[in-house]
């Protein structure tokens, strides 16, 4: 008999799961980015969605409409791929990936605080003013969606293949593309007209989050880190 803690485990790991319940992440954050900012030609929004939408307007295309069809290319390839797999689906497996992120998110978040409080005795809060809850809330779901895709998928993922061609062990490769990931996590927090006043505390908490959802995107998937990072993100302004 399967046990069933294993299938969940196993199943909602997949490409598949990390797609259909990344969507939501995608479909809100557009739609409340517009419902949260009333004047079109000024959105603010999450970073890595303002590079990757700079990229589609420099080919003369319409961002969102863009956006969403690469969203909608990619799920295409990973249905046709998995496609074998669409019929055993399980719908409350989604409900507990949520729960289940929503833990990792409180216990990545209270121990990395612990541990920044016991040894610098700084706190880890960062201050965001000026914006209002819902839009809050949008960002919080891009940043979610957006950095873990850029900064897991996309950069962990391209500097593994680089570091592979010069170094020889694995662990090594896998250990320093995490850290240099994280570190870039981090920085980019603080650049642009956005960005927050640059803190040693909130620096090294978003280091050693970046680390921790390393964790979670290699041991439970893409899908499970982005949730992960919007939760906390909620969770975050919720105590605002």
């Amino acid at each position: 008999m399967v046990n069933p803690i294993s299938a969940y485990h196993r199943e909602s790991g997949s490409l598949l799961y990390s797609y259909l319940i990344s969507l939501p992440l995608l479909l809100l954050y557009e739609v409340l980015i517009i419902l949260s900012q009333p004047n079109p030609d000024y959105l603010v929004r999450i970073s890595v969605d303002a590079w990757f939408k700079s990229l589609f307007a420099s080919f003369g295309l319409h961002t969102i409409t863009a956006t969403l069809l690469v969203a909608a290319v990619a799920g295409g390839v990973i249905l046709y791929r998995q496609r074998s797999e669409l019929a055993s689906v399980k719908s409350r497996y989604f409900w507990f990936m949520i729960a289940e992120s929503f833990i990792y998110a409180v216990v990545i978040s209270l121990v990395i605080s612990q541990f920044l409080g016991f040894l610098l005795n700084i706190s880890a809060d960062s201050a965001l003013a000026g914006m209002s809850k819902l839009q809050l809330i949008a960002l919080s779901l891009g940043a979610g969606l957006y950095e873990e895709l850029f900064f897991r998928v996309i950069l962990v993922g391209l500097l593994v293949f680089i570091f592979k061609r010069y170094l020889k062990s694995k662990n090594t490769t896998y250990a320093l593309s995490a850290i240099l990931a994280a570190l870039m996590f981090s920085t980019v927090h603080y650049i642009g007209q956005m960005g927050d006043s640059f803190e040693l505390g909130s620096f090294l908490f978003r280091f050693l989050f970046g680390l921790a959802l390393n964790v979670v995107y290699v041991i439970r998937g893409f899908g499970m880190a982005a949730w992960t990072h919007a939760l906390y993100d909620l969770i975050v302004i919720m105590r605002m």
